[in-house]
């Protein structure tokens, strides 16, 4: 059975002038979910709702959330509870929505709410080997239940691990493959696919030279680097006294 779902810029068309694609549907057990948005010329979108989190990443285009603005790779955020619209600039605007219920667990807020972040605004942090990572939503901006990252794989693949975390990724640009277990499916940009807590992966850049950035959404909030080594494959990394 096929856990990525493939890139396609086509979605559904609404009379508002949004185009919309679910990629990656709740499930039993997770309200985290991940579509597509495609806002036309001037169009706009309320995004307001009692019962979900909201986090966006714009990746074409401008516009607004709110009176926020938004140019280019930038992200959002929108409270469950909380009003929020966001608005297309004269070239339209391209996003992931990603949404989250209410019975996430939540973790202790660490600093002020903030409501648009511009992906060149973030430091990098780094994650296991040469992989990096800019956070750009979590408990230091305000959102609670999830964690919201941009993370660059240089070519070739990391051990076997796992998370503790439910996450889904989209692939913002590149080419790979993701193993899962004795599975394994192609990744291009715009593909998307969920990995749940404890599932053995490895996410691969299949390209010689360039890097594979992909857009990680997980909960609850936490670290990106949080990674679990096989025991296995934690014998090689073993430090000896």
């Amino acid at each position: 059975m096929a856990r990525v779902t493939p890139s396609d810029d086509t979605g559904a068309a609404g009379s508002d002038g949004v185009d919309r694609r679910p990629l990656v549907p709740p499930e039993e057990g997770s309200e985290l979910a991940l579509d597509a948005l495609r806002l036309g010329p001037g169009a706009s979108l309320d995004l307001t709702d009692p019962l979900h989190d909201t986090v966006l990443f714009t990746y074409e285009g401008s516009g607004a959330l709110d009176t926020a603005a938004i140019e280019g790779r930038a992200a959002g955020f929108v409270a469950a509870g909380a009003s929020g619209t966001l608005s297309a600039g004269a070239d339209g605007l391209a996003c992931i929505r990603a949404t989250l219920g209410g019975a996430t667990d939540l973790h202790a807020p660490m600093g002020a709410l903030e409501q648009v972040v511009g992906l060149d605004r973030v430091e990098p942090g780094k994650a296991t080997g040469a992989r990096s990572f800019q956070v750009l939503f979590g408990p230091h901006n305000g959102s609670t239940r999830a964690t919201m990252f941009v993370g660059y794989i240089p070519p070739g693949r990391a051990p076997w691990h796992y998370h503790l975390y439910d996450e889904i990724v989209w692939v913002l640009r590149g080419e790979g493959r993701v193993h899962i277990g004795d599975a394994v499916e192609p990744l291009a940009s715009g593909s998307a696919f969920r990995l749940h807590p404890r599932e053995v992966h490895i996410v691969e850049n299949s390209d010689p030279v360039a890097e594979l950035a992909v857009l990680g959404i997980f909960t609850p909030a936490g670290s990106p680097s949080a990674a679990y080594l096989m025991p296995d494959v934690a014998e090689a990394y073993a430090i000896s006294g």
